[in-house]
């Protein structure tokens, strides 16, 4: 019985190392090389380096637009780094929205390794920045989070003070959509907790919920429930295509639908 006993406590810990192992393999997928930069789309911009609270040196863009009266945090989401964002960027130009888009830890030319507190750390560096070294009122500042870049802006929603907050293809909380991707293994299993539909219910700027219909990594149900935890003000904007490729598939909505909704939010955005 003894053996036993001790052949089951060492199978649960071997499994659960295993997962927490597997975990950070399925949640993160930095590039280190940067692609391009802006100038690759005829786009000024700045390099700059930061720091966060614990010491983790970042590197970031910043982006002008002419005439622009906002601008945009940008937290990508969880592959690559901010060189593969150029067409998105792109587009929040023709918006004329300033852009700093930064890379979390253990991503492009940033330090570090990246984890949930990491990355929540890193949003609040970026912010500061803006706020202390390029003297942005916190009242100019749209947050902008792009799948598990969501997660991230709306923790940061919940500290500091903005003009709006933005997301696109981002999730409730891991335990949804670990359920979506290991639909047999218990969520607690799993350290990473990323709980924004908890948190939403906490911010009081204007929302706007940005998800394809045709999500084949998040579901759109997800939206819907984050939507439905949120309190006002708040849009819902539909999109169609791929987790990756929709605001490209619907560039036309997705852009008209972010410049309606920073009228709506008194942004000056025309």
């Amino acid at each position: 019985m003894l053996k036993t006993i001790f052949y089951f406590i060492f199978v649960v810990i071997f499994f659960l190392i295993m997962m927490r192992y597997k975990e950070k393999q399925s949640i993160y997928f930095p590039e280190k090389e940067i692609a391009a930069t802006p100038s690759y789309r005829g786009l000024p911009f700045e390099d700059v380096y930061f720091e966060t609270t614990d010491g983790v040196e970042l590197n970031g863009w910043f982006i002008p637009a002419k005439q622009a009266s906002i601008t945009l945090l940008f937290a990508h989401g969880n592959a690559g780094n901010i060189s593969h964002r150029l067409e998105k960027i792109a587009l929040f130009n023709k918006l004329r929205l300033n852009v700093f888009i930064f890379d979390y830890r253990g991503y492009g030319k940033s330090k570090g390794k990246p984890d949930e507190k990491g990355l929540y750390l890193d949003g609040k560096a970026a912010y500061d920045y803006l706020v202390l070294e390029k003297k942005i009122p916190p009242d100019e500042i749209v947050l902008y989070g792009e799948s598990i870049g969501g997660a991230v802006v709306i923790d940061l929603a919940t500290k500091a003070n903005i003009k709006a907050l933005i997301t696109e293809g981002t999730f409730t909380c891991a335990r949804d959509i670990i359920k979506v991707i290991y639909p047999f293994v218990p969520p607690a299993v799993f350290a990473s907790r990323f709980d924004s539909i908890g948190k939403i219910k906490n911010i009081s700027a204007s929302k706007l919920i940005i998800h394809s219909v045709d999500d084949e990594m998040i579901p759109f149900s997800l939206a819907e429930k984050l939507f439905k935890g949120a309190p006002p003000p708040k849009q819902l904007l539909k999109i169609k295509g791929s987790h990756n490729s929709a605001f490209l598939d619907s560039e036309g909505v997705f852009l008209s639908g972010i410049r309606e909704f920073l009228k709506s939010a008194d942004t000056g955005v025309q």
